[in-house]
């Protein structure tokens, strides 16, 4: 194939035309870079499609399409630009134009210059009337307007919304259907059609022309399905439909598929076909920016909650500095003042002695805390049960004498980090061992279950002390404790830690508590 590229742009046409070659599109470039050199290839001739940017100065590609069809009537024209202005998509089919693509969307540059030599070449899919180009003209509009819409879809829903009218609308079908791949199941999502088809059903891959689309990785066009061995005609008997088409969404590794139907026998056009797998392409670029777009947030939320945890670290710190480390200090001060005016100074000392252990504890703790929010995460398949059970059977060893009533229920492997969920069971389980110590028949759970939101959720129960939820949010501060020293001892770091693993793992931790009835401790991971 040798082609006429009319484009400004050099690394523009460098990106272009690797694309191309990429896709397999065996072609011979002639750039042009002005109108000047335009019009010389064009005298030169000798091209088999023309390819033109929209965006020269002094001269669009009205007048370059303009000039390519005077000299050769027959001779394709892609319009492929930057941008897709109304105006200009309607201008340039208006001069003449076979096709309009977008830059940003160049593997539709791809589908063009195929089906230019599709045209030129006998038709595998019979055009079961003429071509109309006032109506081409109209399609082309719209599927301009769908990949813009599609461009600004932020979710699934809002996509199979545009996607399951569009392509109804864009070839004059009776029905539309949205299907997804669900690993070995084609799930159909959504549909706009006559009547009822089958929205919120699964089927086999291996039973339906959708999932035939995804397994082979290309469309299929049935005029008449009670004579095509693909189709399952029980499951259509009931339905309206006739005729089908089913193009894959994306046609490498598909990941869903598009279908149209027609209530009366109908033969799918090559204009119809070129159409849907337009929209097909381009729902699969917008699926894939859905997602990219959706891991963005959710670093975005995860970086804020690193943020917050860092400053609540600070605030702690001064915390710790202010009031928690001082006051071992001025316990010292008293003990050496009273250590001063007497005879035998062995207990004061002892007292010191005593004081200095539980300011370096504090200072440990606070070192504790920061190295956890900076460690490197290493990912790996955590049994979060294993750890409550290696946790209990830990303090059941230190404290032989103590009878509880353990339950642990089995949980699937998550990923996360082995030694941080090991700090983070190993603080939630010592904790109810603490607070149910004074129950005559103590009982710990572990359990887990999925939320509304599909979360897998853990949870760390007791029949212990309790406390009021009113002060729930107390929980998680460094150094602060709902329980005094003389209560269960403490200096009300473990929560703390505890919260920032969870962060750290992108989930969030929280507690359901009543005083005298017990605590449950509730844990969920970003990526569990």
């Amino acid at each position: 194939m040798k082609i006429l590229h009319l484009e400004d742009s050099a690394s523009d046409a460098l990106i272009i035309e690797r694309r191309l070659q990429k896709d397999g599109v065996q072609a011979e470039f002639i750039p042009a870079r002005s109108r000047e050199e335009f019009i010389r290839a064009l005298e030169t001739g000798g091209f088999d499609v023309v390819i033109v940017d929209n965006g020269l100065p002094r001269f669009d590609a009205r007048e370059a399409i303009s000039l390519s069809k005077a000299r050769y009537a027959n001779l394709p024209v892609i319009v492929c630009s930057g941008a897709a202005r109304e105006a200009d998509v309607n201008a340039s089919f208006a001069a003449g134009a076979d096709d309009y693509v977008l830059k940003d969307y160049a593997w539709q540059l791809t589908a063009a210059l195929r089906r230019t030599q599709n045209a030129r070449a006998p038709q595998s899919v019979h055009p079961s009337r003429p071509v109309d180009p006032s109506r081409q003209h109209a399609s082309m509009s719209r599927l301009i307007n769908v990949v813009q819409e599609l461009s600004l879809a932020r979710g699934l829903d809002a996509i199979v919304e545009i996607v399951r009218h569009a392509a109804r609308e864009l070839t004059g079908a009776d029905g539309a259907t949205f299907v997804l791949r669900d690993g070995d199941y084609c799930f159909y999502v959504d549909e706009d059609a006559i009547s009822p088809l089958w929205k919120g059903q699964r089927f086999p891959l291996q039973t339906c022309v959708s999932g035939w689309a995804m397994l082979n990785g290309r469309s299929t066009v049935i005029p008449d399905i009670f004579k095509d061995p693909r189709v399952p005609v029980d499951a259509y008997r009931p339905t309206f439909v006739r005729s089908m088409v089913m193009v894959p969404i994306r046609t490498n590794a598909p990941i869903g598929a598009i279908g149209n139907y027609w209530a009366t026998q109908h033969e799918c056009t090559a204009e119809e076909l070129m159409l849907l797998e337009a929209l097909a392409n381009t729902t699969a670029v917008a699926m894939e920016n859905v997602q990219i777009y959706s891991d963005l947030e959710r670093q975005v939320r995860i970086r804020t909650r690193e943020l917050e945890g860092a400053n609540q670290e600070l605030e702690a710190f001064s915390s710790a500095v202010s009031h928690d480390l001082r006051a071992p200090l001025r316990a010292m001060n008293l003990e050496l003042d009273r250590a001063r005016g007497e005879d035998d100074p062995a207990t004061s000392i002892d007292n010191l002695f005593g004081h200095t252990q539980r300011m370096s504890d504090l200072i440990d703790d606070l070192l504790r805390l920061s190295r956890i929010s900076r460690a490197e995460l290493e990912m790996e398949p955590v049994d979060i049960a294993g750890l409550v059970r290696g946790a209990l059977a830990r303090l059941s060893a230190a404290d032989p004498d103590r009878q509880v009533d353990q339950v642990i229920e089995p949980a699937e492997p998550v990923q996360g980090d082995l030694g941080l969920l090991g700090v983070l069971v190993e603080n939630l389980v010592s904790n109810a061992w603490k607070y149910s110590s004074r129950q005559p028949l103590a009982r710990i759970e572990f359990r887990s279950f999925l939320d509304e939101q599909g979360r897998r959720v853990f949870c760390v129960s007791d029949n212990g002390t309790g406390f009021d939820e009113r002060y729930a949010d107390r929980l998680f501060k460094p150094f602060s404790r709902l329980h005094g020293d003389q209560e269960f001892p403490g200096v009300g770091i473990g929560l703390a830690t505890v919260q920032r693993i969870v962060q750290r793992h992108g989930g969030e931790v929280w507690a359901r508590s009543r005083p005298g009835v017990g605590t449950q401790m509730y844990f969920a991971l970003g990526n569990a």
